[in-house]
């Protein structure tokens, strides 16, 4: 059956493993999902690059999942909040939809334990059916409400750039929020018996929050336990009076939420329009904004009030809201005395001689002129409120964890500092990982085999400690033997899916994940082009001595809205139709963009690897697993010191990882001298550029892929990602590569070096 379109990259692939290893280790562990008809994207490579058509994975159906029309529940959007007779506050009106489960089982590896993954499809009430306008003709208009119900699990990531499009992208949030927590509240109290003990709530269940698209779970548990389960803000604050517990409700999120950080980059650390916000979601508003003040009166508590000015920054930098006055409960603290604008009248006035009170008048109708100015200008509009989901995610959590050790580091001191000057003990690292059975076992059999034969058991599966013990010549040859197969199935794979043929005597070169300028998928390419340049400038007899025959494949999607991610991808292809038709260039270079790539791919692609690109700009790479799915089948690393990288080269030895590049304690330091002017392009950047631009490799126009790495400043400008900087590293490095590849015994001596 085709790939399930579920999940974009390392994040949606992190969660599958997650998924194994709990039911391999026997744990009660369920994971959530929205069902998406169309996944991300199919993607298709073009004479014009990356053009996207719609997933088709459920076709056919899907074979694995069974259908529980029995477990949906009501999800609501707009609407207003009213007061009751009871004094609560009730959501009313609006739009209501229903979330349909459908239960994937995940079973664990030799364990008789399976858990599930429930996938939430989204549907209308057939109430909402009008019946009338149908058969009065008006087909569409009856159809409306099922067809926004059905919408909301259509796609992967929807464009946003649009008001319609932030809405789905929030409704599809929420929809994923609401659905899993009354799920996760009907199984407890069908689990007590009917008599639930809410204290035990944080003992029995632990959410755990992958990035920030599921923070609504936050308001939405607190909107479930006061609105719906009849807890009160008053009688939690008793508690928290005796100093026994905070709040109920808020002790109750706080123990039962914990939040992953996944990545430094900004789109990461979403906000949310207020406005919009309160319109599709105006009693979770009411929740953030009492979440909020709560936040307030902690860091106030915490910090004291004696430097009003640093604790009102500290205030305005952690809020969960962006650009919002201070609650009037704690307002008063920042008043700022008014000046005593009292005259002593008995003072003695000088009678200001008619020069002065010449000089005075034209003051005066200078101030009248400026302020006649000031009053002409277009006022300065106010920023607008948002909801920032990271510091929710961050205030309503008991852990936060980065997922490598240099991120759980940047996330302390760069991203969340404040926070964790407040709460250090809610930090901590959580080095991500992936499953040895898919990655090694089921990928790559002929591998496992070898493995399995040389420790005498298969235990190493489920206890990868075990692969250290791999240390014989015999296995040496062994290995050869079975990376050759790998890579002799990769030749026809590539031919198949490209037209492209290889030899699988050449090293294989790969890079394959999403396509992002941090990922710097332009500094490999442009390595390539620099490559290529210097085979052309030299005879065939020094081609052939200097150069190692190398296969360079690339895969990976570029958002459908990422335009420089896009050119990116155009400018491979471009290159590869050129570099794989060049008869003076031969086997010793060929570019290969591999279309569509998915997990299937993977598992073709990674076992036949021998050399595995991961060359982000240092600090901007939470972690990456494709790193060690690579390092685990025998391939040799070129990367920077980023993410899992720093891991990795620890496992393996100095020696048997490239490294290039800047570190990330230098990276802020390098932007400002580039601001400043001060960075000097070394002259091979510049020839590379020139080539580029010289129109060899078509006639597209690359000025703005070539621009946006150069100048000191602006949008779109500047070689934020420092591929100019690491450029001379970068290829000096792979000379190193070329080196090792020609010492074959020293190379598969260090590819015994395995690690999960």
């Amino acid at each position: 059956e085709p790939d399930a379109a579920l999940g974009n990259g390392g994040l949606g692939r992190l969660a599958s493993c997650f998924l194994d290893s709990l039911a391999t280790l026997n744990y009660p562990a369920w994971g959530y999902g929205l069902r998406y008809k169309y996944g991300l994207f199919k993607q298709k490579i073009t004479r014009d690059g990356q053009e996207e058509v719609a997933e088709n994975w459920l076709e056919m159906g899907n074979p694995w999942e069974i259908t529980r029309n029995d477990v949906s529940y009501p999800v609501k959007f707009y609407g207003k909040v009213v007061t009751g007779s009871d004094g609560r506050r009730h959501w009313t009106g609006g739009e209501d939809i229903k979330a349909v489960a459908y239960d994937v089982p995940i079973p664990g590896y030799k364990t008789k334990t399976a858990i599930n993954l429930r996938l939430w499809s989204t549907k209308a009430p057939s109430e909402d059916f009008d019946l009338h306008a149908f058969n009065a003709g008006e087909h569409t208009k009856a159809c409306e409400g099922q067809a926004n119900a059905e919408k909301i699990c259509y796609v992967l990531y929807p464009g946003d750039e649009s008001v319609e499009g932030k809405i789905l992208r929030l409704k599809q949030q929420y929809t994923l929020c609401s659905a899993s927590l009354q799920d996760i509240i009907a199984r407890f109290e069908r689990r007590s018996g009917g008599h639930a003990n809410w204290k035990d709530f944080p003992q029995k269940v632990a959410v755990q929050m992958n990035d920030t698209h599921p923070t609504l779970c936050i308001p939405e548990l607190m909107r479930i336990l006061i609105d719906l389960k009849g807890m009160s803000w008053k009688e939690a604050w008793d508690i928290t009076q005796r100093h026994w517990l905070w709040l109920i409700c808020w002790f109750t999120f706080v123990r039962t939420m914990a939040y992953t950080n996944h990545t430094v980059l900004p789109e990461a650390l979403e906000k949310w329009s207020l406005e919009l916000m309160q319109k599709l979601l105006p009693r979770h508003v009411e929740i953030i904004e009492m979440v909020d003040e709560q936040l307030i009166c902690s860091i106030i508590s915490e910090r004291g009030t004696s430097d009003p000015d640093l604790l009102e920054k500290k205030l305005n930098a952690m809020r969960i809201l962006e650009n919002f006055d201070l609650p009037s409960s704690v307002a008063d603290i920042f008043v700022k005395p008014k000046a005593d604008a009292a005259v002593d009248l008995s003072e003695e006035l000088e009678v200001p001689d008619e020069a002065a009170a010449a000089d005075a008048e034209d003051e005066l109708e200078e101030n009248d002129t400026q302020k006649k100015e000031e009053v002409d200008q277009e006022p300065v509009p106010k920023p607008p409120k948002m909801v920032r989901m990271a510091n929710l995610c961050v205030a309503g959590g008991h852990a936060v964890n980065g997922v490598a050790e240099i991120h759980s580091e940047i996330v302390k001191d760069e991203v969340f500092n404040d926070f964790y000057k407040l709460w250090p003990e809610k930090f901590q690292n959580k080095t991500n990982g992936v499953t040895p059975r898919r990655w090694i076992r089921f990928c790559n059999p002929h591998l496992s085999n070898i493995i399995t034969k040389w420790i005498g058991t298969e235990n190493w599966v489920q206890d990868t400690e075990k692969l250290a013990e791999l240390h014989n010549e015999d296995l040496q040859a062994e290995w050869k033997a079975a990376k050759r197969s790998n890579k002799i199935k990769l030749v026809s794979f590539l031919k198949e899916k490209t037209g492209y043929s290889v030899c699988p005597d050449a090293m294989f070169d790969i890079q394959v994940k999403r396509i992002h300028e941090y990922k710097r998928q332009l500094l490999n390419i442009l390595g390539v082009v620099y490559r290529y340049k210097k085979m052309k400038e030299i005879s065939a007899v020094e081609r052939k001595a200097k150069f190692v025959p190398r296969v360079c494949v690339f895969g990976g999607k570029a958002f459908a809205t990422y335009v420089q991610a896009k050119r990116i991808v155009k400018f491979i292809t471009d290159v590869g139709a050129k570099i794989n038709h060049d008869s003076d260039i031969g086997d010793l270079l060929k570019v290969v963009f591999v279309p569509d790539y998915n997990v299937s791919v993977a598992e073709l692609l990674i076992p036949a690897s021998e050399l595995s690109q991961h060359i982000s700009s240092a600090g901007m790479e939470a972690s990456g697993t494709s790193n060690m799915k690579f390092a685990m089948n025998g391939c040799i690393l070129i990367g920077t010191l980023d993410g899992a990288n720093v891991e990795i080269r620890e496992e393996v030895g100095e020696d048997n990882f490239f490294l290039f590049g800047a570190k990330a304690p230098e990276i802020a330091g390098l932007r400002r001298e580039r601001a400043k002017g001060k960075f000097v392009p070394d002259a091979r950047f510049e020839e590379v550029k020139e080539f580029v631009r010289s129109g060899v490799f078509g006639p597209y126009n690359y000025d703005a892929l070539m621009g946006s790495l150069e100048g000191n400043e602006g949008y779109g400008r500047a070689d934020y990602f420092l591929v100019g900087k690491d450029f001379p590293s970068y290829i000096e490095c792979q000379e190193k590569v070329d080196d090792a590849y020609r010492d074959q015994k020293n190379t598969v001596e260090t590819t015994n070096e395995l690690k999960d």
